[in-house]
Formats: structure tokens, sequence, C-alpha cells
């Protein structure tokens, strides 16, 4: 873990919080270059009717406008849970330098998500990609996202 590592989290913590609020699913994402926020979303699927807007993809696609480009190098992702493989294949080809997730996949799973349970690591090694990944950054309050979304009851998982 690096030293802002838990500062930037709770950021993309933040954003899942003020979603779920909005009837969104809890999955939050905030990019960062050099100690610089660059991009911070929350879920926005059911906002869009749109299944590929995860949070990642929110904030991949502002910062890309924010950076004006496409090549993410020499940012860190901080996603509240472990990104899917639409996400983390995004990461990969936007060349994120590093992916800092707090739940795992399978915690999803357990919430009801519809998740396919191919953890970044495998991912990493099976297309050999570069990125670099730090998991399980204030897990705990990662899964609480998880509870307080099903204490809201406003929107089923996908």
């Amino acid at each position: 873990m690096q030293k802002n590592d838990l500062k930037f989290m709770r950021l993309a913590i933040a954003k899942a919080i003020e979603g779920i609020k909005k009837g969104q699913t809890p999955f939050g994402a905030c990019i960062v270059k050099h100690n610089k926020v660059i991009a911070c979303s929350h879920n926005l699927v059911w906002k869009s009717k749109n299944i590929t807007a995860h949070a990642e993809m929110a904030a991949i696609s502002s910062a890309c406008k924010t950076l004006q480009g496409i090549d993410l190098t020499g940012c860190t992702i901080y996603s509240t849970c472990e990104p899917c493989p639409m996400c983390f294949s995004a990461c990969h080809w936007a060349r994120i330098s590093r992916i800092v997730s707090g739940s795992a996949i399978k915690d999803a799973k357990r919430f009801g998500f519809n998740e396919m349970t191919v953890s970044n690591l495998k991912l990493k090694k099976l297309i050999k990609s570069r990125v670099k990944i730090t998991s399980g950054v204030a897990k705990k309050e990662n899964i609480a996202l998880f509870e307080f979304w099903q204490k809201q009851a406003k929107a089923p998982a996908y």
C-alpha cells in the first residue's frame, strides 16, 4: 500500500455512497495522477440504462476527456470493488498503471451481483498486463457499501 491509497480510496467510497443515495449500485471509482484527482464517479448503470456504465468505465471516460487523450499511463484507479473483467480490460487498454481495489469480486457475488469470478490477478497473468494491482484497501469500509446499499433496497443487483 502506498502513502495516499487510503485517502483516495475514501474518495471512491464517498462517490459510491453518493450513487447509492441516487438509486445506483454500490460502486465508486477515482482516478489519480501525480497525487491529483483526475476523475471520480459512481456506478451509472440504472440512471443511464447502460450495462457498461460501471463506476470504473465512467471514471476512465471522464479522465480521458480531462487529459484529452486515451493514454492514462501514470494514473492509478481506486475502485471500491475489484474491477470486473470489462473494467479491468478498459484499465489495461487505457494503460492505467495501477489498480487499487477495496472489496473483491467474490464479495460482490455474495451480495447478489452477477459477477464473473475471474480475479484481476488471473486476468493480468492471462493477458500479460503490466498494470500493478493492490487489493483489500479499506476492505471493511468497502464491504459496508454493499450492506448500506442492501438497506436502501432501491434497485436489484445486476
